[in-house]
């Protein structure tokens, strides 16, 4: 009889695993670089191809680094969002265009608006799983010091900017 309780005990468990697993929001998977320092590199501008951007660029200031792509749906809905906090002037948004064909890109940002002060072309992916993209689009702020506060997977919303990324915003630039 004992011989089928253990099978029985560990359906049980992996049920239990499970059904708590589906009570997980996915968009809030912790990122492992939350409080690191956020991963160098150096890529060409999407609108200046023969200019160059690295991170260090920023040092002394606050500011998003947005993932996005032409052929992004969900960026397309959070695009809106951008360009107005952008208008604003409250933090330099920065995108990371994401295996995307350039002119595409131009075209889209020319259609939609350009949020960004300067956009970057990771065109193969590489520096986009430095960063441990799920998707896109993703937003990271990042401090003056070049460390990650605050990961975003998915597109922002309105409360997600006011509620979260605006006030650690503020904070950090104290």
């Amino acid at each position: 009889m004992k011989r089928f309780l253990w099978p029985l005990a560990i359906f049980l468990l992996l049920v239990g695993f499970l059904a708590a697993g589906l009570k997980l929001d996915p968009r809030e998977v912790p990122s492992p670089l939350i409080g690191k320092p956020a991963p160098a590199f150096e890529l060409p501008m999407l609108q200046q191809s023969d200019k160059l951007f690295s991170p260090a660029d920023m040092r002394g200031k606050v500011w998003l680094l947005n993932v996005w792509a032409s052929w992004c749906e969900s960026c397309r809905d959070e695009h809106p969002l951008l360009v107005d906090l952008s208008k604003k002037g409250v933090l330099p948004i920065l995108g990371l265009n994401y295996k995307d064909k350039g002119e595409d890109a131009q075209r889209w940002l020319a259609q939609f608006g350009n949020p960004y002060q300067l956009s970057v072309v990771d065109a193969d992916g590489r520096i986009g799983v430095d960063y441990g993209v799920y998707g896109v689009p993703e937003t990271y702020l990042i401090d003056a010091e070049g460390v990650i506060r605050y990961k975003q997977i998915g597109a922002i919303t309105p409360a997600i900017l006011e509620q979260k990324i605006l006030p650690l915003a503020a904070a950090l630039k104290k």
